[in-house]
C-alpha cells in the first residue's frame, strides 16, 4: 500500500506543477534554472517522497498524466522523457517507470513535439512560441527562449545545436529557421526558408535539411549558409529521413492513382542516387535504419484503409520484402522493424517485430516475433512506439486515450 501511495503522490506532483527528484535511479536536485539572457521562470526544487528503483531496463507499466498523454514521449538508453502539452518535462526511470524528475510549465498552445538528444544531454520542446529545454543529466531546466517568429512547427537537434522551424502563416510556405547553441540557448543564426507544413527538419553530419514540398535545401550547421539544393526536375513532395539518409516520396496527403518515383538523395550534393522502384500505391509514412533499409507504408491507391509495409535496401538498390498492414506507428530497434499487428487481423493488439533484411519469411533468430496482447496497443488507444537509444533490448508503448507507458522486452 505504501508503494502505491508514493506512486500516486509522484503523479499528482506532475499535475500541480512541482519539481522533484529521487535518491536512486534519477538525477539529484533537479531544480530548473534560466541562464543569463534566457527568458522564462526559474522553477524551485521540491523534494518528493518518490523513490524509484535503479538498475537496467525492465518490463513495467506506468500511468501518464493527461498533460503527458497529450504531449510526446521519447527515450535514451538511460531514461524515458515525456514533454507535456504545457511545455514541461517529466523524466522516468528505465527500471520501473516511476517519475524521477519534473520540469513544469504552464504554456497553452500548439506543441511542436519533443526531441530527445542524448549526445547533447538535452530534451527540447516548444509550446505557444516558447522553446524549452531540459538537461537530461541533471533533470533541471536548461534554458528557455521566446521564439521571435510565430510558433514552432518542427524541431531538431544535433552536433550541439538546437533547430526550430517557426511560422506565423502556414499557408505562406515559408518559415524562420533558427539555430541555437544547445548548451545555453545562445542564438547562432536564423534564416527565412521555403518550407511546406508537415515536412521534417533533419540535421546530421554538420548540415541541416529543410523541404518545401518540391525541393530540398541543405545548410551549413555553423553558419546557416546554403550549401546544396536538390536539382530542378527531381520531385520531392515529401521527405523521409533517418540513419543519415534522405528519400523523396509522393505526398501522403495527395489524392490520385499515380505518384512520383521514389528518389534517394546524396546528403552532400542532394543529387538523386539509384533508388529501388516503389509500388504504384500511395506512400504514407516511412522509417529508415542506420544501415539504409527504408520501410515504407504504402496504402492502396483506391482503398487507403489498408496497404503494405514495403522494405527497400537503399544501399544496394533493391526491394527486400513486403507485409500486409493497416496504417500504424513504427520504428526501428535492435536491427528489427517494430510496429503493431494489423487492426483487422486476428493477432491485433500486439507488438510485431520483423528482421530488417530477412523480412516476414525469416527463420531462426531472424524470424518474425510478436508480443503478448496488450490493451495499450489497440487502435482506440492511439498508441505510439518509443525506441530507447542504445542496445537496451526494450521498446516502450505510449497509449494516449487511457494515458500509459508500457516497457516490454523487444519481441
Amino acid at each position: 500500500m505504501k508503494r502505491q501511495t508514493v506512486a500516486v503522490v509522484a503523479v499528482l506532483l506532475v499535475l500541480v506543477g512541482c519539481a522533484g527528484n529521487t535518491a536512486s535511479g534519477g538525477p539529484e536536485s533537479p531544480a530548473a534554472s534560466s541562464p543569463s539572457g534566457a527568458s522564462g521562470p526559474t522553477v524551485q526544487t521540491v523534494q518528493t517522497a518518490s523513490r524509484s528503483v535503479s538498475g537496467p531496463w525492465r518490463a513495467w507499466t506506468a500511468p501518464l498524466s493527461s498533460r503527458e498523454a497529450h504531449g510526446s514521449c521519447g527515450a535514451t538508453a538511460h531514461q524515458v522523457v515525456c514533454a507535456t502539452d504545457s511545455g514541461g518535462f517529466v523524466g522516468r526511470s528505465r527500471a520501473d517507470g516511476r517519475i524521477t524528475w519534473t520540469v513544469p510549465a504552464g504554456d497553452r498552445g500548439k506543441s511542436a513535439g519533443l526531441v530527445v538528444d542524448a549526445a547533447d544531454e538535452r530534451a527540447v520542446t516548444a509550446v505557444a512560441g516558447r522553446l524549452r529545454t531540459a538537461n537530461l543529466r541533471t533533470g533541471r531546466q536548461a534554458w528557455t527562449r521566446r521564439l521571435p517568429t510565430g510558433s514552432a512547427a518542427s524541431l531538431g537537434a544535433a552536433g550541439g545545436v538546437v533547430y526550430t522551424l517557426a511560422t506565423s502563416d502556414p499557408a505562406s510556405r515559408t518559415a524562420v529557421l533558427d539555430a541555437l547553441r544547445a548548451s545555453d540557448g545562445r542564438p547562432l543564426w536564423h534564416r527565412t526558408v521555403a518550407w511546406s507544413t508537415g515536412e521534417p527538419l533533419a540535421a546530421f553530419r554538420g548540415r541541416v535539411y529543410t523541404a518545401d514540398g518540391t525541393r530540398v535545401t541543405a545548410r551549413d550547421a555553423r553558419t546557416g549558409n546554403t550549401v546544396a539544393t536538390s536539382p530542378t526536375g527531381v520531385e520531392c513532395p515529401h521527405l523521409v529521413t533517418g540513419g543519415h539518409h534522405l528519400v523523396c516520396t509522393g505526398s501522403p496527403i495527395s489524392a490520385g492513382d499515380t505518384f512520383p518515383p521514389m528518389r534517394r538523395l546524396d546528403p552532400a550534393t542532394l543529387r538523386p542516387l539509384p533508388t529501388p522502384r516503389n509500388t504504384i500505391d500511395k506512400p504514407v509514412r516511412g522509417v529508415i535504419s542506420d544501415d539504409g533499409v527504408l520501410v515504407l507504408y504504402e496504402a492502396g491507391a483506391e482503398d487507403t484503409s489498408a496497404g503494405n509495409w514495403n522494405a527497400y535496401d537503399l544501399e544496394h538498390n533493391r526491394k527486400l520484402w513486403s507485409t500486409y498492414a493497416t496504417e500504424a506507428d513504427a520504428t526501428v530497434a535492435g536491427g528489427r522493424f517494430v510496429t503493431f499487428t494489423p487492426g483487422n487481423d486476428a493477432t491485433r493488439g500486439r507488438v510485431l517485430t520483423i528482421d530488417l533484411h530477412a523480412g516476414p519469411q525469416g527463420t531462426g533468430a531472424a524470424a518474425p516475433r510478436m508480443s503478448a496482447a496488450y490493451a495499450q496497443t489497440r487502435d482506440g488507444e492511439h498508441p505510439v512506439l518509443v525506441a530507447p537509444g542504445g542496445n537496451t533490448g526494450h521498446v516502450v508503448v505510449m497509449a494516449r486515450t487511457h494515458g500509459s507507458l508500457r516497457s516490454l522486452p523487444l519481441p
